[in-house]
């Protein structure tokens, strides 16, 4: 199983980046899907995570209404458009795949299945 991250980089604070994290070796649509980040010197965190069918989201309260979570499964893909970002949004962003049938807000750390490599994303001030 791979899950390959990308768009992360350098931005402006209130600026924008969408992250993009392609699956494979996976049947992608058995799988919830999430963003978890790592700050330096702290815990991953919860970011957000989206449904099988993406019919269903939830949010972590400091991105709620400034990110957004998608998913395409024609493409095994899912999204994270970040908008209105700010400098404690910097971080190594993880997406995740979790195959568990709990709802979204019990996916933490150990319940992942597979992981991601992680892309930067620094906001500067």
């Amino acid at each position: 199983v791979q899950l390959q991250a990308c768009g992360g980089g350098l931005v402006q604070a209130g600026g924008s980046l969408r992250l993009s994290c392609a699956a494979s070796g996976l049947t992608f649509s058995n799988y919830a899907m999430a963003w978890f980040r790592q700050a330096p010197g702290k815990e991953r965190e919860f970011v957000a995570a989206i449904s099988w069918s993406g019919g269903s989201t939830y949010y972590a309260d400091s991105v709620k209404g400034r990110f957004t979570i998608s998913r395409d499964n024609a493409k095994n893909t899912v999204y994270l458009q970040m908008n209105s970002l700010k400098p404690e949004d910097t971080a190594v962003y993880y997406c995740a795949a979790d195959k568990g049938n709990r709802g979204l807000h019990r996916i933490v750390v150990v319940s992942i299945d597979y992981w991601g490599q992680g892309t930067q994303v620094t906001v500067s001030s």
